[in-house]
C-alpha cells in the first residue's frame, strides 16, 4: 500500500491531534494487516499519554436554531467520547445552565444516531436574559463546577458568543464568589480554575463575519431556491411578477446568492443599495433586461428584510409589488418565506461542514490553555480554521454603524470574499447592453468563441452555459453552442446563442446542450480541427469531467499538426467523480451527494417498518472514492469502501460483526454501508449483499441498492448554482483576455503557448487557471484520477464517527 494513496495535509492546516490522526491513518494504509481497530487503540493511547481523557465537556446551542447543528452535536459527542471525555447537551440554552437538573444530559453514542440530518436542534434553544446578569452566570458556573466541567462549546450567533466570552472572563471571580459562600467545595473549584470556551457559529443569516459559510445557511439556501423554483412555475403559467421577501436580519447574503441561483430580476440587498431613486432604478432595470433580449414572461425581485435605500429609508416587500403594479403594470404577488427557510432536513453541505467544526471544537478545546483567547471555528470553503472571536464579533457589530455611515464597500470588505465574489460575478452577469461590435451590421466581423459539454452529465453544466453567453455578449464575441458534444460539431450542431435562448437554465441539472463520454481522440483530431475552423471558432470552453480535461490535453498536443487549433481553450470541470487535476470540489458533486443523502434517508425511513435491516448502497464515482466518502459522513454510514482503502473479506466479516453488535444492543433498527462502483473488481456490491445477508443471521437481513444515474439531481443544488456561474464567467472572461492578447482585436486569433489551453481550478474556494502542461504530471492517465486526494485526509474521522 503505498503512502501517496492518503496524502498528508500541509503542517500549518492541521492541529496537533489531526497530525496523530493522519500518521496513525497513513501507517494503516502503509500496513495492509494492520486493521482499523488497532489504530483506534492507537490514538486511545496518544489520548491517554497527553492526559486528555477524564475532561468533561459541555455544549449549549442558543440564539436561533440553524440546521446543521445536530451534525455538530454528534461530532462533538462522538469524538469527545472516543477521547475519554464525559460529554454533556445542555438542554434550552444559556436557560438550561443556569437552572441544571435535568437539563445536564450525558451524551452516548447511541444518543446520536440517526440526528445528523435533522434540522434545528435537538437540543432546544431559548434566549435568556437572565444570563446576562452577573447573578445568573453565577448559577450557571455552580451547576458547571458541580459535574466537573470547564469546558464549554457554544453553537450560535454573535449575542450567544459574547455572552459566552463575558462569561469566561468572569469565571475565576464566580469561582471566588462561589467558594466563600460555600455554594462548592474548594477541592472541586480548585481543579475548575478557567473556563475554556470554543464556538460554532450557527446562523442561517451567514452574516459572521471571519467565515465564508456559517451552519445552517446552504440548508436556507435550499429552502430559499426550493420556493423560487416552485413559484417560478405558476409566475410563468400566469405571466405574473413575485416579489419574495427573504431572512437575513441586516445580511443580504441569503437572497443576494438566491438571487444569482435564481435568475432574479432584481435584488435589494443592506449592503449594495441602488444609487438614487430605487423605484426608478427597479423599472429602468426590468425594462433594459427586455431591450437586451431577455423576453421574461416573468420576473421575480427578491428583497432582504433589511433592504434598505442610500438614504437609509426601508424597502419593503409591499412597496416593490406596488412599484411593478403601478409603474411597470405588472400582476404582481408578495410571498414572504419567514421561518420556512429554517425548516426541513439538512444540506449534506452543512452536515460535513457541521461534523468537521465539531471535531475542531473538540480539538480546539484539548490545546486551549489559560492564556489563549477564546476561538471560533469558521471555515474557507472545505478548510477549517479558527478565528479570534471577540475580533470577529467586534467587527460582525461593526457592520451596523458601517451601515449607518453609508460605507458599503468597507461591510463588502469586512463581511469577506465570499460576499465580495458574488457581488462581483451579480455585476458581470447584469451586464445587458451589447458590445458595439454586435451592433446591427457589425455582428458578420464578431468573433466567435465555442462551448462543448464532454463526459458525463453533472449540476452546475447549464449555469457555466449561461454564465459563458452573457459574458461573451457583453465582451463583443458570439456564443456559439456545441451541441451533443465532439459528435456534434462533426454533424454541424453548432448554434450562436442570445440571452434569451439560455433563460432559467441555471436552475436545471444535467446537460441541456448534450454530452458524451468520447473524447477528441475517439472522434477524430483533424475532423474537429476542420469543423472549427469551418465556423471561425476562436476560443472554446470545454465544460465536463475527466474527458474533457484529456480531450485539452489532446489538442494541445496536436497544434504542432493542426494550426486550426492554436486558440485559447480553457476547461470547466464539471462532474459527479470528482476527478479533474486541480479541482477540491467539481461541479456536480455537491448535488450529486444531496441526492446521496435524500435516497438514504428515505431507506432510513424505510427500515423503521422492517426488520432489522443493514443497506448495501452503491454509489458512482467511477475510481474516486470521493463520491462516497462525502455522502458516508453526509449520512452518519457505518462503512465506506472505496478504492483508495484496499479491503478484503476479512474486513467486510468484521464490518459485519460490528453491525450484528449493533443492532442487537443498540436499538437502532439500520445500518447503511456505502461501496464506491469500481471498489474492488471482485468484492463487488453483490458479493457483500449476498456475504451480509448470510452472516447477519438472525440479528439483521440484508438489502441492496444501486443508485446508478438516480444521484444525477434534475435540479442543481444552490452550491452547483453558484459555483457554475463563477467558474461561466471567470473562464469566459480569461477567454476573451486570452484571445485579445493574441490577435482577436486585428480579427484573427493565433496562439500556441501552453498556458493558452489551462483548465479552472478551485483550491480551498479560490478560483483560478493553471495549464494543462503544469496539471498533467498530477494526473494518474490509466486510472483516470488526480494523484493527490485532499478529501482521504477525513477518512480518520468518518472511522471515528462510525465506531460504536
Amino acid at each position: 500500500m503505498a503512502l501517496d494513496k492518503c496524502q498528508k495535509k500541509k503542517a500549518e492546516c492541521l492541529s496537533s491531534w489531526q497530525r496523530i490522526l493522519q500518521e496513525s491513518y497513513d501507517k494503516m494504509i502503509a500496513n495492509e494487516d494492520e486493521s482499523v481497530e488497532h489504530v483506534i487503540t492507537s490514538l486511545k493511547k496518544n489520548v491517554s499519554n497527553q492526559s486528555w481523557s477524564g475532561n468533561n465537556i459541555a455544549v449549549i446551542t442558543s440564539g436561533g436554531d440553524s440546521q446543521g447543528m445536530n451534525a455538530a452535536l454528534r461530532a462533538i459527542a462522538r469524538v469527545g467520547i472516543f477521547l475519554g471525555c464525559k460529554v454533556y447537551y445542555i438542554k434550552e440554552g444559556y436557560e438550561g445552565m443556569i437552572d441544571g437538573g435535568d437539563h445536564f444530559e450525558e451524551a452516548t453514542m447511541l444518543s446520536t444516531a440517526n440526528i445528523i440530518g435533522m434540522g434545528g436542534t435537538l437540543i432546544g434553544s431559548a434566549r435568556c436574559m437572565e444570563f446576562k446578569e452577573r447573578q445568573g452566570r453565577l448559577k450557571a458556573a455552580k451547576n458547571l463546577i458541580q459535574r466537573g466541567i470547564n469546558n464549554l462549546i457554544v453553537i450560535g450567533g454573535d449575542g450567544s458568543l459574547t455572552g459566552a466570552n463575558k462569561f469566561r472572563q468572569e469565571w475565576p471571580s464566580l469561582i471566588r464568589e462561589l467558594i466563600d459562600t460555600d455554594t462548592v467545595s474548594h477541592h472541586l473549584a480548585h481543579k475548575l480554575t478557567n473556563l475554556n470556551i470554543v464556538g460554532i457559529v450557527g446562523s442561517i443569516d451567514n452574516d459572521f463575519c471571519g467565515t465564508d459559510t456559517t451552519l445552517g445557511a446552504d440548508s436556507a439556501l435550499h429552502r430559499i431556491l426550493g420556493s423560487i423554483d416552485d413559484i417560478t412555475t405558476t409566475a410563468v403559467s400566469h405571466k405574473r411578477a413575485f416579489v419574495l421577501e427573504i431572512m437575513g436580519r441586516m445580511c443580504g447574503y441569503l437572497p443576494l446568492v438566491a438571487g444569482l441561483s435564481s435568475e432574479a430580476s432584481a435584488i435589494f440587498i443592506p449592503e449594495n443599495p441602488p444609487a438614487g431613486d430605487w423605484k426608478q432604478y427597479l423599472c429602468d432595470e426590468l425594462n433594459e433586461k427586455s431591450k437586451g433580449g431577455e423576453k421574461r414572461r416573468t420576473n421575480i425581485v427578491l428583497v432582504a428584510e433589511g433592504a434598505m435605500d442610500k438614504d437609509h429609508n426601508p424597502i419593503k416587500s409591499s412597496d416593490v409589488q406596488k412599484v411593478l403594479s403601478e409603474r411597470m403594470k405588472m400582476d404582481t404577488r408578495v410571498t414572504v418565506l419567514g421561518h420556512v427557510q429554517r425548516g426541513g432536513v439538512t444540506s449534506a453541505f452543512d452536515r460535513i461542514l457541521g461534523s468537521r467544526q465539531g471535531v475542531e471544537a473538540v480539538l480546539t478545546l484539548m490545546e486551549t490553555t489559560p492564556k489563549s483567547p477564546a476561538c471560533v471555528i469558521g471555515s474557507k470553503f472545505f478548510a477549517i480554521s479558527r478565528i479570534h472571536m471577540m475580533k470577529a464579533v467586534e467587527k460582525t457589530k461593526l457592520v451596523g454603524q458601517l451601515l449607518e455611515n453609508g460605507e458599503y464597500e468597507q461591510i463588502v470588505k469586512i463581511r469577506g470574499r465570499s460576499m465580495f465574489y458574488n457581488l462581483y460575478i451579480q455585476q458581470i452577469l447584469n451586464q445587458v447592453t451589447l458590445h458595439p461590435r454586435l451592433a446591427i451590421g457589425s455582428r458578420k466581423k464578431a468573433l466567435r468563441m465555442g462551448i462543448v459539454h464532454v463526459g458525463a452529465p453533472a449540476c452546475g453544466m447549464n449555469s457555466v452555459s449561461r454564465a459563458f453567453v452573457i459574458v461573451a455578449l457583453s465582451h463583443g464575441y458570439l456564443p456559439a453552442f456545441i451541441y451533443n458534444s465532439w459528435t456534434g460539431l462533426l454533424q454541424d450542431s453548432v448554434k450562436v446563442m442570445n440571452r434569451n435562448d439560455v433563460h432559467l437554465w441555471t436552475a436545471i441539472g444535467g446537460s441541456k446542450l448534450g454530452t458524451s463520454v468520447r473524447t477528441a481522440e475517439d472522434v477524430g483530431i483533424e475532423e474537429i480541427a476542420t469543423k472549427l475552423s469551418k465556423y471561425d471558432i476562436s476560443g472554446l470552453m470545454i465544460v465536463g469531467g475527466f474527458e474533457a480535461f484529456e480531450s485539452a490535453c489532446q489538442l494541445e498536443k496536436a497544434r504542432s499538426v493542426y494550426k486550426e487549433l492554436c486558440i485559447p481553450i480553457i476547461v470547466a470541470p464539471a462532474t459527479m467523480q470528482n476527478n479533474v487535476p486541480g479541482m477540491d470540489h467539481a461541479l456536480g458533486i455537491d448535488s450529486a451527494v444531496n441526492q446521496i443523502c435524500k435516497a438514504c434517508d428515505d431507506l432510513k425511513a424505510s427500515a423503521l417498518s422492517l426488520k432489522k435491516c443493514v443497506y448495501i448502497v452503491e454509489v458512482g464515482g467511477g475510481n474516486c472514492g470521493c463520491l462516497a466518502t462525502m455522502a458516508g459522513i453526509a449520512i452518519g454510514a457505518d462503512r465506506i469502501f472505496i478504492r483508495e482503502e484496499p479491503f478484503t473479506v476479512r474486513d467486510l466479516q468484521d464490518t459485519c460483526s460490528m453491525l450484528k453488535k449493533k443492532l442487537e444492543w443498540s436499538g437502532v433498527k439500520y445500518g447503511i454501508i456505502l461501496r464506491n462502483e469500481n471498489a474492488n473488481p471482485n468484492l463487488t456490491t453483490d458479493f457483500i449483499y449476498r456475504l451480509f445477508n448470510e452472516e447477519g443471521k438472525p440479528q439483521f437481513m440484508a438489502r441492496k441498492s444501486v443508485l446508478g444515474d438516480t444521484q444525477e439531481s434534475s435540479s442543481s443544488s444552490p452550491n452547483d448554482r453558484l459555483a457554475g456561474l463563477r467558474m461561466g464567467a471567470r473562464g469566459t472572461l480569461w477567454l476573451t483576455q486570452c484571445m485579445e492578447r493574441n490577435g482577436a482585436l486585428d480579427g484573427h486569433v493565433y496562439t500556441d503557448k501552453s498556458e493558452s489551453v489551462s483548465v479552472c481550478t478551485m483550491q480551498a474556494g479560490k478560483l483560478g487557471f493553471k495549464s494543462t502542461e503544469d496539471l498533467m504530471p498530477q494526473t494518474d492517465f490509466k486510472l483516470r484520477v488526480p494523484k493527490h486526494n485532499w478529501w482521504l485526509d477525513l477518512m480518520p474521522l468518518f472511522n471515528i464517527f462510525s465506531r460504536y
